[in-house]
């Protein structure tokens, strides 16, 4: 198979997804994702490396069982991005919960920016979806996709919906860009939790001695550099009853979980960079915590734990955005 039909496969459903019958797409999409579970690829082989580290002490069998769940989830999000261009604002609103949110909208309508420090879980694109048209303006950063044609119609999608996207290339300057962006009020939601620099911060789950893993400094670094205020933020799914099912035209629906503000160091004698990778640490905790209670929603499928990685990136310092 060529190196180009992945990409191709995606642009084909881009555009034929929204237009099949809600129903018919999502069991297409499960029976893909039992399918690819059971052919036990390497990324779902990575999965449930990840997922032993997050939930640990899981037999084999629970641990096989939570990865098909996993597995599911993450084609229902993929599933899910596909229609998104065909949802109805009724349908977004029936299929998201929010708690936790009410500051960051004061904060906005205040001419404020609030960052959201965000993990690769749930419906991510869903939630930017709801977020700009509830809290305020989302400025955020999209990874380049290949063919171009794609990733052009993405992001006139996004910015069809008012959000305000920053292409992630690398050398592109990507940071300076987003300081630039983040000047106007709104949120930022970045995806934090797969580094994608190589200086990523080094961070254990939970205390010392546990597993550690490399955390994206931007978030930290963005709120540092602007005086932002930063939050983590958990989307995870929900099963959908009566008649919010009924007007999401799913059976599943996300919540979008604000966790309590996580606070800046004091910077007396720190470096900006100290300062970014202890608050990175500190967010980062508080929401490993929570996604430990939904591990079936977290999408990572790629080597993300510094025992997994290459030495190149082992070492990387980690203490820079």
């Amino acid at each position: 198979m060529r190196a180009t039909d992945p990409a191709r496969l995606f642009a084909l459903a881009w555009r034929w997804v929204p237009r099949m019958p809600r129903g018919l797409a999502s069991a297409l999409f499960d029976v893909i994702a039992v399918a690819v579970h059971t052919l036990r690829i390497p990324g779902v082989r990575q999965l449930e490396r990840n997922l032993d580290r997050l939930v640990p002490g899981l037999s084999r069998r629970a641990l096989r069982r939570l990865s098909r769940r996993g597995m599911r989830s993450y084609m229902r999000y993929y599933c899910e991005a596909f229609q998104l261009p065909g949802m109805t604002e009724t349908e977004v609103d029936a299929r998201v919960r929010a708690s936790g949110h009410e500051w960051v909208a004061d904060e906005v309508r205040a001419g404020g920016t609030v960052v959201l420090a965000l993990g690769h879980a749930g419906n991510w694109d869903l939630a930017g979806a709801w977020a700009n048209r509830h809290l305020g303006t989302v400025i955020t950063v999209a990874e380049r996709l290949e063919p171009e044609e794609l990733f052009e119609e993405f992001l006139a999608f996004r910015e069809s919906l008012g959000m305000v996207i920053v292409p992630h290339e690398r050398g592109g300057g990507v940071f300076r860009h987003l300081l630039r962006a983040s000047r106007r009020p709104g949120v930022v939601p970045l995806l934090a939790d797969r580094d994608l620099s190589s200086t990523g911060v080094e961070t254990e789950l939970d205390g010392p001695g546990r597993p550690a893993l490399r955390v994206a400094p931007g978030p930290a670094a963005l709120a540092l550099a602007r005086g932002h205020r930063l939050v983590p933020v958990l989307v995870s799914y929900e099963r959908l009853r009566g008649a919010r099912r009924r007007a999401a035209r799913s059976r599943w629906g996300v919540h979008i979980e604000f966790l309590e503000e996580t606070p800046v160091p004091d910077r007396a004698g720190a470096s900006v960079q100290a300062l970014s990778a202890t608050l990175t640490r500190t967010w980062f905790a508080a929401y490993a915590a929570r996604l430990a209670q939904v591990p079936e929603d977290w999408h990572m499928l790629q080597k993300v734990f510094v025992d997994d990685l290459d030495p190149a990136r082992r070492r990387g310092t980690g203490e820079g955005p």
